[in-house]
């Protein structure tokens, strides 16, 4: 069993910053991404960013070069920092962990509130 404990977000300023991070907890397998999906209301889930156990980093489209995201493997930690934040980011933020070779493991968290006002 695998817990993911997501903290940060609340509402923020159009052009501010903020910073989301989870803690995984349990059993943890070996190789797995971790990272941040939103979905804002009306739109499906998708990709903000995500790490991989080595370090590799993947970004939205949407918030390219305004996102930075790390993880400390260690305390199972990751943490995403995003700046000029526009309303359009508003939606409801979830922590991600996945493990994409077998034995495959997909888990999220409960969901973390962003709201951006103009």
């Amino acid at each position: 069993q695998v817990q993911l404990v997501e903290s940060g977000g609340g509402l923020v300023e159009a052009g501010g910053s903020l910073r989301l991070s989870c803690a995984a907890s349990g059993r943890i397998p070996g190789a797995a991404d971790m990272g941040w999906y939103r979905q804002s209301r009306g739109k499906e889930r998708e990709l903000v960013a995500t790490v991989s156990s080595g370090g590799t980093t993947s970004y939205g489209d949407s918030v390219q070069g305004r996102c930075t995201i790390s993880r400390d493997n260690a305390k199972n930690t990751v943490t995403m920092e995003m700046n000029s934040l526009k309303p359009e980011d508003t939606g409801v933020y979830y922590c991600r962990l996945r493990r994409k070779i077998t034995p495959l493991f997909n888990t999220w968290g409960q969901g973390t509130q962003v709201t951006v006002s103009s």
